[in-house]
């Protein structure tokens, strides 16, 4: 990776330079990152990025490359400064795979204000984008009630993100990807057979069969809805035996569709071989299928645009500064319908007497304790992953994918609902 200083906004550094011409550049400053409220539909949020931001943090600096391409952009002061830069503050936040709700205190990034303002845009842009689609994967690994779900949405979206998707799915219980970068960097075990390019290739839909079960063996699975169906699924078997790992559905009315082809399938002592259906699907769609002999769902395009709402609305804003004398002080954003809550926060979720989650507790300018909620189980959410400018936080993603899983494990039923409504749990400020 190379610098990563100039994926941001103009108006950071137009920032930075009045802020150094004043001296309040240099002020302490505490900025956090957090949402207001969740998307529509949605009963929880699931937070990823968290090992893509830190990465992305230790390479953004000002080299003689990124200095050059702001000639004009700010002054020479400000060139000066930035050349010198380094982020020398602590980040402290919720781990990934965690979930969230409004007003979580997902980041809490304390430096001074030069060095704290200008990360915005760089942690904004892979909140938003990594915690959305590991929001809507979530949903859709609920939907699917046990059955795996495969990550194949890399021709709908941009390179990069497509990379980035894969490993905010896989996190959120996703159990392979179609993407072989997110294998090789994340190591996400991959999966892919063949397209419809393929059969159409050979000449008849035998030969194409016949030579995927040579090359790849019977435990392959073969896409059964180029031309007719039913003489497809009765061709996959007489090639592959009854020892074919699965067919794959991607068109027409899956449901009734998987029915036909499981009792096809069945009759022709294929018992074993799995039905593995694809084409646009998401959590909803999944969720209808609920009762058909369908073994796998393989997403896409609805996956890797956050099924329908493509970003989490996280902020970035700056909650407390140092005032003239060394102390502290709260500041917040009072605008109509986009006001902030000032001071630096702490959070915890607190349990029943099941171990279910019944809100989230927000503590400003404290952690919050038993004194808060006296006589039921609390579990502190904000862990350290920046400690004077060095990662302390960076963990393999296996152990974010495990407390997503431990996470969902203790959310209310009402969590699991793909309708209308209210968060799971509730905020509570204290």
């Amino acid at each position: 990776m190379g610098s990563t200083a100039l994926l941001t906004d103009h108006y950071e550094l137009t920032m930075l330079q009045a802020a150094l011409r004043t001296g309040a550049a240099h002020r302490r400053s505490v900025f956090e990152l957090f949402p207001r409220s969740l998307p529509t539909g949605r009963r929880y949020g699931v937070v990823a990025g968290v090992g893509r931001m830190l990465d992305a943090l230790e390479e953004f600096r000002f080299d003689d490359e990124v200095l050059g391409a702001l000639d004009g952009v700010v002054d020479q002061p400000t060139l000066d400064f930035l050349s010198t830069y380094a982020f020398t503050g602590s980040v402290r936040g919720y781990p990934e795979g965690e979930l969230y709700y409004p007003h979580s205190p997902l980041l809490t990034v304390e430096a001074s204000f030069a060095e704290a303002v200008v990360l915005e845009t760089l942690m904004l842009s892979i909140y938003n984008h990594d915690s959305a689609i590991a929001s809507a994967a979530s949903r859709m690994v609920q939907a699917a009630k046990g059955r795996p779900c495969i990550e194949m949405g890399s021709r709908r979206t941009h390179e990069e993100a497509a990379v980035a998707s894969a490993r905010a799915a896989w996190i959120a219980g996703f159990e392979a990807t179609s993407n072989l970068m997110a294998r090789h960097r994340f190591e996400i075990p991959s999966t892919g057979t063949s397209a419809h390019s393929f059969t159409l290739l050979h000449d008849t839909e035998e030969e194409a069969f016949r030579a995927q079960v040579d090359s790849l063996g019977p435990s392959t699975t073969l896409l059964v809805d180029t031309y007719d169906v039913t003489a497809a699924v009765a061709l996959a078997v007489e090639v592959a035996g009854p020892e074919l790992g699965a067919v794959r559905l991607d068109s027409g009315d899956l449901g009734v569709t998987a029915q036909r082809v499981r009792e096809q399938l069945d009759s022709r002592g294929a018992t074993r071989t799995k039905i593995v259906v694809t084409s646009d699907l998401d959590e909803f769609a999944i969720a209808g299928l609920a009762h058909a002999p369908v073994d796998a769902y393989g997403v896409g395009t609805n996956l890797v645009v956050g099924s329908g709402h493509p970003t989490c609305g996280f902020v970035y804003k700056l909650v407390a500064r140092e005032n003239h004398d060394g102390t502290m002080r709260s500041v917040a954003k009072k605008s109509a319908s986009k006001t902030s809550v000032g001071g630096k926060k702490f959070a915890a979720r607190r349990y029943d007497e099941r171990g279910t989650a019944v809100a989230e507790l927000v503590g400003i300018d404290h952690e919050p304790g038993p004194d808060d909620d006296p006589g039921t189980a609390e579990r502190e959410l904000l862990v350290d992953l920046v400690s004077e400018g060095r990662v302390v936080g960076r963990e393999p993603i296996q152990a974010a994918r495990d407390r997503h899983a431990d996470a969902v494990a203790t959310m209310p039923l009402a969590a699991q609902r793909l309708s209308d409504g209210p968060p799971a749990i509730e905020t509570v400020f204290v």
